[in-house]
């Protein structure tokens, strides 16, 4: 091992025997004998990974590659087909940048993931963090991989007073002082590791810890007051109306949201304005067409920047006039590109439509 720093020697060992069994991740063994992980695999998975638990991109990921085994696939596929088998994991900008990436790599690069954290950066959905990911762990480029569990690591680990966000600039410095120059994906992943195990936010197991002798927080015994974080502003409390139509046959009008903005090129019913700056209209007034709505409650959803309250309304109608979207029956649902907010709306007006919708955050 080619690095004198003893915290990450430390580190580095620790990790050699608790790695986390990922389906996208060599084993550090298998690594040190030469074998690297495919980039195709190593980029799915760092996208699906933002803002999402990794025990639910589980699923998702071996489905995806079931379906497009590698990036010529992925870069030949229909775009709805892509945001369909992304539905359930959130943040479905992801998704369309996950589309238009792939088709960027295959079609503008020969197909090879450029190696450098500056050249993954041009790529469509790649930013500073995912694009030092991918260098590190694909390629074992010395890349400073800075997610949010490193960020707690090296903020307990150095006592970084500053809170985050803004000091996310120390984390960087501290992560590059112990970046070795080999096996620096081994070393970005045993970080990430580290901070999803044992250097938990609430609980952390000090006495596991391969860097406990190494933190100054817990030498301090104030491992729980890092981070630091600066107060949070409220979330804003959005409203707006939403309308489960059906048809003669009992199918439901579906339409596709624009592609731009939140829940973009998603399907959904059909629904008033809100966002994250604006109320919707509510009532059953501003429904897609006359008739005597039935109110079927409320539905509540927290989105990262915002929290969202939808009236529900349903409707029967045996001979809708022409209107913009499509029928689905409800036995189809399940293969439709639903977001999780649009699940909970369907469900409240057809309680049976769909089983519980799981959500979280990347751990």
């Amino acid at each position: 091992m080619e690095t004198a720093n003893p915290a990450t020697k430390a580190l580095l060992h620790w990790y050699d025997t608790h790695a986390r069994l990922m389906p996208w991740r060599v084993p550090p063994a298998s690594r040190q004998a030469g074998t690297l992980p495919d980039p195709y695999h190593v980029w799915l998975s760092e996208v699906m990974l933002q803002q999402t638990q990794v025990k639910l991109v589980h699923g998702y990921f071996l489905d995806f590659l079931a379906r497009w085994p590698n990036l010529e696939a992925l870069a030949n596929a229909a775009s709805d087909d892509v945001m369909r088998a992304w539905a359930g994991l959130g943040y479905y900008s992801r998704a369309r940048n996950l589309k238009k990436c792939a088709d960027a790599v295959w079609f503008e690069h020969g197909g090879k993931f450029p190696e450098t954290a500056h050249e993954l950066r041009n790529l469509p959905g790649i930013g500073e963090y995912t694009s030092a990911a991918i260098a590190a762990i694909a390629f074992d480029q010395p890349a400073c991989v800075v997610d949010g569990n490193v960020e707690r690591v090296m903020a307990r680990v150095m006592r970084i007073e500053t809170a985050m966000p803004q000091g996310k600039a120390q984390v960087r410095d501290a992560v590059q002082a112990l970046l070795p120059t080999s096996r620096p994906g081994d070393f970005a992943q045993a970080m990430m590791d580290l901070g999803a195990t044992l250097c938990l936010p609430r609980q952390p197991n000090c006495r596991q810890c391969p860097l406990a002798e190494h933190c100054l927080a817990a030498k301090a015994g104030l491992q729980h007051e890092y981070p630091r974080k600066a107060a949070r502003k409220p979330k804003p409390h959005r409203k707006g109306a939403a309308y489960v139509l059906r048809d003669g046959q009992g199918r439901i009008l579906l339409q596709k949201r624009p592609d731009a903005g939140l829940l973009g090129a998603m399907a959904g019913v059909p629904s008033t304005n809100w966002s994250v700056r604006a109320d919707g209209a509510i009532g059953s007034i501003h429904g897609p067409v006359a008739g005597n709505w039935t109110r079927c409650g409320t539905v509540r959803h927290a989105f990262t920047h915002f929290d969202l309250d939808l009236e529900v309304w349903s409707l029967c109608i045996q001979s809708p006039p022409q209107l913009n979207g499509w029928w689905a029956h409800a036995a189809d649902l399940g293969t439709e590109a639903l977001p999780s907010i649009m699940k909970k709306v369907i469900s409240a007006a057809l309680p049976s439509a769909f089983h519980p919708v799981r959500e979280g955050s990347r751990a």
